[in-house]
């Protein structure tokens, strides 16, 4: 992560408290080399507080019961079609 983007910046401004500083610490994401790698680190290492690869809290929630929900569908054979 030696390119991220958020390297050097204060470690508290990806743990806001309120959506002001979600948004700022998103908006430093925006474009970052990293982004989906940083994601990806909080998804599979469950990381529940912080913004990380510019998704909060509520959104790696949601990601992750999305990800749940089609493993699911796809064990019991009940695939989505996709729309190209």
């Amino acid at each position: 992560m030696l390119d991220a983007k958020c390297r050097g910046a204060a470690p508290a401004s990806f743990f806001p408290s309120d959506g002001l500083g979600v948004e700022a610490a998103q908006r430093v994401c925006a474009g970052c080399p990293v982004r989906a790698d940083c994601l990806e680190y909080a998804l599979v290492n469950r990381i529940e507080h912080g913004v990380w690869g510019g998704a909060s809290e509520r959104e790696r929630r949601r990601i992750l019961r999305r990800r749940r929900d089609l493993r699911d569908a796809h064990d019991t054979g009940i695939v989505e079609p996709t729309h190209a």
